[in-house]
């Protein structure tokens, strides 16, 4: 801490003592302020000083309660404005110099005292009370009391360089702008190149000269994204956007940015400091004029439809005020004085074939420096002007504006590629289009960006070309067509009134079939011993569609009577597997208890685990354990070892927990196995070996199964080998955890995601089939 700062604190006070020290010697209170004695004075001071003829007319106020002096250096020594012009107004005194015997604001205490000897002078600080800052703001004009109130402006960062929004929600916006939620603002922004100083421009424009924007003399850009601030005065929203033709990276990502603050703003400021408007400034407010009539007007509107607000978003862009500040040259049209700037600015536009025919108006306000600084003060009273206009853009809340923009956000996002993009534009379609491309034919989607989330189709004007890797024909009944009626038919195994095992029959006497829901159907493959006929040469026309990313393909082989057989074989293994379920289990204990050795418990008495008392279920396996004979479930006796005494060996055997972990008592002669028991052992051997045989039989089966259930496959189905998790709810599929396919999508899904039943016309299956959870809820047929 300085020794000023020191001196400062020890000399702080809380009464005003006369500092004079005429009679007094500074102890009394002081009662009166003289300007142009430049000090405060007791009663006994003032009565002396003021007794000669030349002093008697000296300007004397009564000092009230929490009074502070003005400054004396901002008044000069006599009483002449000085530092004020700069200042503004006379500044209240903060400290009073007891060497100088000078009152000093902030400023003038830095500039005078803030080095050498000065420095160490020790001084009093005065505390303005809250009536002393009432009774000076009573007291200021108007320009005064508007410098005040922007002096806790600070900007914010709105929009980083990657298209992102850095407030979280509305609510923090509003928090950051420091202003009332319903407040009714106007935007202005203001475009450029970088180093024209826009920054520098929006803080002498609206804040007076205050760096509320950054600005930087270094050659990088200080203004990177899109930076906001609420100017109190105007009850704006100002907008710092970063320069053009800068050194930067995700150029076309920036170049988008500008639209979407383009497109909430109610005034723009293009600054340009050539001295000679560039054809670049008409380029780029054209082009953004075309943009925003073409991909912005419709989202605008949208939003305030589906954001439910009151105020509409005007679908008339803002209006524009060119500000020209030129050094060496005459400003526009001040060689014909008869000639408006406005109207040379339109011929302008007109003969580089450049339409701003979105922006509401565009004004030309030029000034030349011949001296710095700038004089700001005519673009200050276009702004003014133009934000009193209130016929084209209205105020609104701060939450309107930030829907619209994030409306936009999310609209107009993600990366461009730089290999489809039109560089002869500064704003071309590929900025704000889908970037979807046609697999067959190559050409773009014309929808705008991420359309897809609002269930709206991929389209492109083109016409597309038949690829026989996609197949991406679509057939329509040719009676209907010429009835005015535009219907999709598909080829598949049987027609919709055909029951599944009939149609089975129908095809494969006649083949696939062509049904349209009106006329029925129209056509079978093998209707007739020879001489069929395509359908395209009868009952059908083709068109050709485009092919995009994600989406299935047209004609593909609906022909699914191989997996209907399947299916229908697989239905009736499981039912009759379920109606013998409960016999089969009655008679295998009852076979199993006859061979059994005379030790063990019969199936029928055990009915829980002998360790962990689980109850056994009708579909759980009762394990014997061969050392002690009694009902374990498959996890109490999973260990296994040679059982000599039992007459189990030299093979291991399985045995509990308990016995194996016992394996060195050894059993008394009284319990060894007699010969019939012998033989009854021989017969549980027998037993386990057949049971054994046939069960690597049943498993040696499944194996062709699967080699047919791959070949009757429909084409649209992922094949088996590549589905490795549920497609909906990712669980891993296993031995445990079947794999089913969705008849509407083809993808691989397990039980629980896919246990719906639905027809899928589309796909040929007519009658109620298995679909997935997703294709389940979709509207209409699929």
């Amino acid at each position: 801490m300085s020794a000023h700062t020191q001196t400062a604190e020890k000399g702080q006070n809380t009464t005003l003592l006369c500092q004079e020290s005429y009679v007094c010697s500074g102890t009394d209170e002081a009662i009166f302020e003289c300007d142009e004695c430049r000090s405060l004075q007791c009663q006994r001071c003032e009565e002396e000083l003021h007794q000669p003829e030349r002093l008697r007319n000296h300007e004397r106020t009564r000092i009230r309660p929490g009074h502070v002096p003005y400054c004396d250096s901002c008044k000069g020594a006599n009483g002449n404005i000085m530092h004020a012009s700069m200042m503004g107004s006379r500044q209240i005194a903060a400290v009073r110099c007891q060497v100088c015997k000078i009152n000093l604001c902030v400023e003038c205490q830095k500039r005078t005292h803030a080095g050498g000897n000065r420095r160490k002078h020790p001084v009093t600080v005065y505390h303005a009370g809250k009536a002393q800052e009432q009774e000076e703001e009573e007291g200021m004009d108007e320009e005064t009391k508007r410098r005040k109130m922007t002096e806790k402006v600070v900007s914010f960062l709105l929009v980083d360089e990657t298209e992102e929004i850095q407030v979280r929600n509305e609510d923090d916006f509003i928090k950051k702008l420091d202003c009332s939620p319903d407040q009714h603002l106007k935007v202005v922004s203001i475009f450029g190149n970088t180093g024209d100083g826009k920054s520098h421009t929006l803080n002498h424009t609206f804040f007076y000269g205050r760096e509320v924007f950054k600005t930087s003399p270094a050659q990088e850009s200080c203004t990177v994204g899109v930076w906001a601030a609420y100017d109190p005065v105007r009850k704006v929203v100002v907008i710092d956007t970063e320069g053009l033709l800068g050194a930067t990276v995700n150029l076309s990502q920036r170049t988008r940015l500008l639209l979407k603050v383009l497109a909430i703003s109610d005034l723009v400021i293009y600054r340009t400091r050539a001295d000679r408007l560039h054809n670049d400034l008409f380029k780029f407010l054209g082009d953004a004029s075309e943009a925003y009539l073409k991909h912005f007007t419709k989202e605008l509107k949208a939003t305030t439809a589906r954001c439910g607000l009151d105020v509409p978003l005007s679908t008339l862009g803002p209006g524009v005020i060119i500000f020209h500040e030129t050094v060496y040259t005459k400003l526009l049209g001040s060689d014909h004085p008869s000639e408006v700037p406005e109207k040379l600015i339109q011929d302008r536009f007109r003969k580089l074939s450049c339409f701003p025919e979105a922006f509401s108006s565009i004004h030309y306000k030029g000034t030349r420096t011949y001296n710095p600084p700038t004089d700001f003060s005519g673009l200050r009273r276009a702004v003014e002007q133009q934000l009193e206009n209130n016929t084209t853009r209205s105020p609104r809340q701060p939450g309107v504006i930030y829907k619209a923009l994030k409306a936009l956000s999310d609209r107009f996002s993600g990366e461009i590629p730089d290999d489809q993009m039109a560089h002869s534009s500064f704003f071309p379609d590929e900025y704000f289009t889908c970037s979807s491309v046609c697999l067959s034919c190559g050409c773009g989607c014309k929808k705008s960006m991420n359309h897809a989330k609002e269930g709206v189709p991929h389209e492109s004007k083109s016409r597309c070309r038949y690829s026989h890797q996609y197949d991406n024909r679509v057939y329509t009944c040719k009676a209907c067509y010429e009835r005015g009626m535009e219907v999709s038919v598909v080829p598949k195994t049987s027609a919709s009134t055909d029951s599944p095992w009939l149609g089975l029959a129908k095809y494969a006497w006649s083949g696939y079939v062509i049904e349209c829901p009106n006329c029925g159907v129209v056509y079978r493959s093998r209707q007739y011993w020879f001489g069929n006929q395509d359908p395209v040469n009868t009952v059908v026309r083709t068109e050709i569609e485009h092919v995009w990313p994600g989406t299935d393909g047209f004609l593909k082989d609906n022909n699914n009577a191989a997996q209907r057989l399947l299916d229908g074989m697989n239905f009736m293994a499981q039912s009759v597997s379920e109606l013998s379920l409960g016999p089969t289990k009655a008679v295998t204990s009852w076979l199993t208890d006859q061979i059994a050795p005379a030790y063990w418990r019969p199936n029928s008495q055990i009915l829980s685990c002998n360790k962990c008392n689980t109850p056994f279920k009708d579909n759980d396996t009762k394990h014997h354990c061969r050392a002690c004979g009694e009902g374990f479930c498959d996890g109490c006796s999973s260990k296994t070892r040679p059982v000599p005494e039992r007459g189990w060996g030299p093979a291991p055997v399985r045995v509990c927990d308990n016995c194996y972990e016992n394996r060195g008592i050894q059993l008394d002669v009284a319990e060894l196995p007699s010969d019939e028991e012998g033989g009854t052992l021989i017969a549980r051997k027998v037993g386990e070996a057949v049971q054994n045989t046939l069960g690597a039989v049943v498993t040696a089966m499944d194996i062709p199964l699967g080699l047919v259930k791959d070949a009757a496959r429909p084409a649209y189905w992922v094949p088996d080998h590549e589905i490795l998790h549920c497609h909906n709810c990712r669980k891993e599929f296993s031995i445990k955890l079947s794999k089913h396919h969705c008849r509407a999508c083809g993808q691989g899904f397990c039980d629980e995601c896919s246990h719906d039943r639905r027809a899928v016309p589309s796909r040929g299956w007519d009658h109620p089939v298995r679909v997935c959870f997703n294709c389940n809820k979709k509207p209409g047929d699929l």
